[in-house]
């Protein structure tokens, strides 16, 4: 009797949040109720199937489902694989083999990548640009 295990993970980059719910299927990925396939982005779809390309015949025995909102597109892409790797890993019971290839082909497949923008000073205009001076 195959156990009927449903994995909820979450990935965060920037300022976008992907939850993804794993359960076992016949290998559909949906972005925001959407097909990946549907995607205009094709960048975004590669780097949103790395992981399941990694993982073998695990991507095609699950369903994933994956909600993510705020930040850019990109942003959002990385948000959706972080957790779409965490929740494989997480589905394949703890595969030591799989988080190692995991983290050899790309260590942001498991770990988040917590940089952010860096805030806009008082009275300046960016980040790092300093009001300009005259004396003349």
């Amino acid at each position: 009797m195959i156990d009927k295990k449903i994995i909820h993970t979450s990935g965060k980059r920037k300022t976008s949040i992907a939850r993804a719910t794993i359960k076992p299927g016949k290998g559909i990925i949906r972005i925001n109720h959407q097909l990946l396939d549907c995607m205009t982005d094709k960048f975004s779809q590669m780097k949103i199937r790395e992981p399941l390309i990694l993982a073998g015949d695990i991507g095609n025995k699950v369903d994933i489902s994956v909600k993510v909102n705020g930040g850019g597109f990109q942003s959002q892409t990385e948000a959706s694989r972080l957790a779409i790797a965490r929740g494989l890993l997480e589905y394949s019971g703890k595969n030591l083999e799989l988080k190692k290839k995991l983290l050899d082909y790309d260590r942001h497949l498991l770990v988040a990548d917590v940089r952010h923008k860096e805030m806009c000073k008082p009275n300046d205009s960016k980040a790092r640009a300093k009001r300009q001076k005259s004396y003349r």
